[in-house]
């Protein structure tokens, strides 16, 4: 290979495990050697601002938007992003061209001195950057104290040992990837506790039509994960989702079955609507915008007036 194929991505160590095992899945694919990658880190607005919730500061595409920038620009081959950190909108000129087998979708809690959310004494202070999750967490436990905890998986960590917060929660395949699931004190429910729309799922992103490398990351593609992300973000799409939005979606494929759990709320989590559908792989994509449309058509206009902040 004449020049070496450049992985772009963020330099956290869970974006970097995750360029790693992008790199060894092709490398075994195609025959490759380490050497024929270049694994480049890039700095994102995301990475940068830790001060404020993503909502206030522009929210998803700051973890994506100077990477897609060096994509477009030539300077990386293809991107290495954590699907559920990708807006809805991908800019034109790029595509999502595959999907590497998905992890555990669920949540977990951390506990600094107590092993379950329920064990948190009344008033307990519990740190998310997530609307989501912040969502989720005060319809069981409106008393708690819910602070914007930003930063990647070991600062939250280290601020959880610091006694900054009682406990945080974070995604189960980060930790996984990173050989600490271990630090998880409780595994959520993904049915009462759903994920967000592409957790636990890592996509590469590519040069719309780049004759060289769409058939080298076409290799590792994984058709049911990609099939049910792209569900997935059919039902964002059409709720207009962003950080912005207290969003869950869940598909699954057995065989020639799909399923679909979708769910919306409001920011402070007092109001929700969820659905399940269930039907032929090959009306995927219809049943997660119909989930949506129903979703909204459930929850009237009023709803969604606590989402425009």
């Amino acid at each position: 290979m004449t020049q070496p194929i450049r992985i772009g991505t963020r330099g956290s160590r869970l974006a970097l495990a995750q360029a790693e095992e992008v790199r060894a899945r092709l490398m075994a694919a195609h025959g490759l050697r380490e050497e024929d990658f270049a694994i480049t880190v890039l700095s994102t607005s995301g990475d940068r601002i830790q001060d404020r919730a993503l909502s206030e500061a522009g929210g998803k595409g700051l973890f994506t938007k100077e990477i897609e920038e060096a994509l477009l620009d030539g300077r990386v081959d293809l991107a290495v992003h954590s699907s559920k950190d990708m807006a809805t909108h991908v800019p034109d000129g790029l595509a999502l061209a595959a999907y590497l087998p998905r992890e555990d979708v669920r949540d977990v809690f951390i506990g600094r001195s107590v092993s379950r959310i329920a064990d948190l004494p009344h008033g307990a202070r519990v740190g998310s950057a997530s609307l989501r999750r912040q969502a989720l967490l005060r319809r069981i436990r409106p008393d708690l104290e819910l602070v914007i905890f930003r930063g990647n998986v070991q600062t939250r960590l280290a601020k959880l040992a610091a006694g900054e917060v009682e406990g945080t929660l974070l995604a189960l395949a980060g930790l996984k990837r990173l050989g600490d699931a271990e630090a998880a004190s409780e595994i959520l429910d993904s049915e009462s506790f759903p994920p967000a729309p592409g957790q636990g799922a890592i996509c590469i992103q590519i040069r719309d039509g780049d004759g060289r490398i769409a058939p080298l990351v076409a290799a590792v593609d994984h058709a049911d994960t990609h099939g049910v992300l792209a569900a997935e973000r059919a039902f964002l799409a059409v709720l207009d989702g962003s950080c912005r939005t207290p969003i869950a979606a869940h598909g699954t494929l057995e065989g020639d079955q799909f399923r679909f759990h979708g769910m919306i709320l409001t920011p402070d989590g007092a109001r929700m609507h969820e659905t399940h559908v269930e039907g032929s792989r090959a009306d995927a994509l219809r049943m997660a915008e119909d989930a949506a449309l129903r979703l909204v058509a459930e929850a009237g206009a009023e709803f969604f007036e606590g989402w425009r902040r």
